[in-house]
């Protein structure tokens, strides 16, 4: 269900009331957000293959539509462009953008894209998602100073295939490296270029005064009105982003801000996840009124109890319009464990982009059962699986590090 916004909640924007919401993943992308990796503190001791494991991300998603790849500097951009072409993964689709960041975890990090849409907007199906929105514009945003382009992103500021124009606005919560580290002042600043450089005009949720902080990984919506997210994230006293927050204070964040008006709390994320309990490696929409969710059949395991009452939650649930949600259960890899650390390996961390979805594996049985599942639920994309088995050292994959830009 789209929401209205008042100028109240718009920052430096005149008095306008937009009709919007949060396009769900498997509608028609722009383009997909990636950072490239350097940060060698998020895989100590492991970094050499995370490049390359990048780089594969990159050339199926170039295949399907173009990637805007972030990366620190001039030097930065001359490296990754020699890394792939040498995996043949270096295309016109790619365009790069040199902006300094912290980590690449762009889910958590960059600006989600909201789009326009007619009251009586046609809902998105996953087999069929077109759809019909406003042509309505609003005045250009005025770029900020003392941002580095390459010559390839100067010519980008006019192309309306990379511009959203007045067709989208970037809501740019507060990122602050989910409550637990330290190094994050770059990355909080990337939702900002984000806007920038597609012409949309920037949104920053606040509350009480103070901009919220809300992580891309910790939602998920099926963008008809309904979002996923967890009480272990957002409600829990453990890594608190938002002292003071409630549940109905979130509840209204996501029905003003994203056109979510109807919340499905779940309880606790998977062991080894450091966000603290990220809806992303738990439970995904497929479909307007269907979700995968992880599930652990060994008793004995650390995750089978939250994961059962997951469960049991989403049976019980309703959607936007009163009706049971279709549950799909995929079950978890063995535990990944490195260096005696629990990894939080999920299926369910994949990647809905345009005619492809990239899904994290780990050389376990299990990785057949997830892709053959998926690939019933996406009936006309390609399946692609991605080993993931040196990338989730760094506590994520696909979804972790991918935003999209939906096609508006």
């Amino acid at each position: 269900m789209p929401c209205s916004i008042s100028s109240q909640s718009i920052s430096d924007a005149e008095p306008v009331t937009f009709s919007y919401r949060m396009p769900a993943e498997w509608e028609p992308h722009a383009a997909t957000w990636l950072a490239w990796p350097h940060y060698h503190g998020d895989w100590p001791g492991k970094f050499e293959p995370v490049p390359w494991v990048c780089t594969e991300i990159i050339r199926n998603l170039a295949r399907h539509e173009r990637v805007e790849l972030i990366v620190n500097d001039a030097a930065a951009e001359r490296q990754v462009r020699k890394i792939l072409a040498r995996a043949n993964a270096l295309s016109s689709n790619v365009r790069f953008h040199r902006w300094p960041t912290n980590r690449i975890w762009l889910r958590d990090s960059g600006c989600i894209f909201v789009a326009p849409a007619d009251p009586g907007f046609a809902r998105p199906d996953s087999r069929e998602p077109a759809l019909s929105l406003r042509n309505g514009r609003l005045p250009p945003h005025k770029n900020r100073e003392g941002h580095e382009f390459t010559d390839t992103n100067e010519g980008l500021k006019e192309d309306p295939a990379l511009a959203c124009g007045g067709h989208a606005f970037a809501i740019n919560f507060r990122f602050n490296a989910w409550a637990k580290y330290s190094n994050w002042r770059f990355d909080d600043k990337i939702g900002g270029l984000m806007s920038e450089v597609t012409k949309t005009k920037e949104i920053r949720p606040a509350q009480n005064n103070t901009r919220v902080v809300l992580e891309g990984g910790s939602i998920d919506v099926n963008g008809c009105g309904t979002i996923l997210t967890t009480e272990e994230c957002l409600l829990s006293k453990v890594q608190q982003r938002n002292p003071g927050l409630s549940r109905r204070d979130y509840e209204k964040i996501f029905a003003d801000y994203l056109g979510a008006s109807h919340t499905i709390w779940l309880g606790k994320g998977i062991s080894g996840d450091d966000t603290h309990g990220h809806v992303d490696d738990l439970t995904r929409f497929v479909a307007v009124d269907t979700v995968v969710t992880v599930v652990e059949n060994n008793p004995k395991d650390v995750n089978h109890k939250p994961l059962r009452e997951n469960l049991r939650r989403l049976k019980s649930a309703r959607d936007q319009d009163g009706k049971r949600l279709n549950v799909v259960e995929i079950p978890l890899p063995a535990p990944v464990i490195f260096e005696k650390r629990r990894l939080p390996a999920s299926y369910a961390n994949f990647y809905i982009a345009n005619g492809v979805v990239l899904v994290p594996v780990f050389n376990d049985p299990n990785d057949r059962i997830a892709l053959n599942t998926l690939t019933e639920l996406f009936p006309t994309r390609e399946i692609v699986p991605i080993y993931s088995g040196d990338l989730v050292w760094g506590l994520g994959t696909m979804h972790c590090m991918t935003q999209q830009q939906p096609s508006v």
